[in-house]
């Protein structure tokens, strides 16, 4: 089992048709990569208490963009966007316990947020969390929990969690060992790019009869098709 590391660098799409003078210019001087004034804009709104410019304004802080660098004023405007229900913001803040950035490392403050966004439905969040239970880090270890949330997250596409998905599978870990759906899910992690998963794939199938990689693959397909 490896941990991924995924970026705090998810920035918005601007979407909101009801959204400020203030937030409109914040976002296109953000396009423009003219940060200083993206921070200004955005700051007037975040005052405010609009979430998605305490988001955006977060992550200015954090990487840097038109200010001073700063982890724990980032951490304070996730805070104040997640508390509100923002998804990306409770993945980031997430991140921040998980990782020690701007934070005390706490893993179980980096279940508590990772969970809130993977309850809305966030596929980072959910690879994150399988992670936590995985490794028994701020929780007991449970590998149920942990192939449930790859599960979830490998059905929204994400591949590294269709790959730990698929592993856990081949190892009965959380499950019956199946090397059905552990072929199925390296497939489909294959089809999708991944050297891993294709040599997982391979590997499976030396211990597989034809029918149960034909039926492996007409699973994997149907998926894909389903998903498109």
């Amino acid at each position: 089992m490896f941990k991924i590391i995924t970026p705090f660098f998810l920035f918005i799409a601007f979407f909101s048709f009801t959204a400020s003078a203030d937030f409109k210019k914040g976002f296109k001087a953000y396009q423009n990569k003219d940060y200083r004034t993206a921070h200004r804009e955005f700051l007037e709104d975040a005052n405010k208490g609009v979430e998605e410019a305490q988001y955006n304004l977060g992550l200015l802080y954090e990487g840097g963009l038109g200010i001073t660098q700063d982890y724990v004023e980032a951490s304070r405007w996730f805070r104040k966007a997640a508390d509100k229900g923002h998804i990306l913001a409770q993945y980031n803040m997430g991140l921040k316990y998980d990782l020690g950035n701007g934070l005390l490392q706490d893993y179980k403050e980096a279940v508590r947020w990772y969970n809130m966004a993977a309850e809305q439905g966030h596929d980072l969040a959910q690879y994150a969390l399988g992670i936590m239970y995985f490794e028994g880090l701020g929780v007991n270890r449970d590998y149920t929990k942990a192939l449930n949330m790859y599960q979830a997250a490998a059905e929204k596409g994400y591949m590294v969690a269709q790959i730990e998905l698929a592993q856990m599978y081949y190892l009965g870990q959380g499950a019956l060992k199946d090397n059905t759906y552990a072929h199925m899910w390296w497939n489909i992690a294959s089809a999708y790019g991944s050297q891993v998963g294709q040599k997982n794939r391979n590997i499976v199938e030396k211990s597989m009869t034809t029918e149960e990689i034909s039926y492996a693959q007409k699973l994997a397909r149907e998926w894909m098709q389903a998903n498109q």
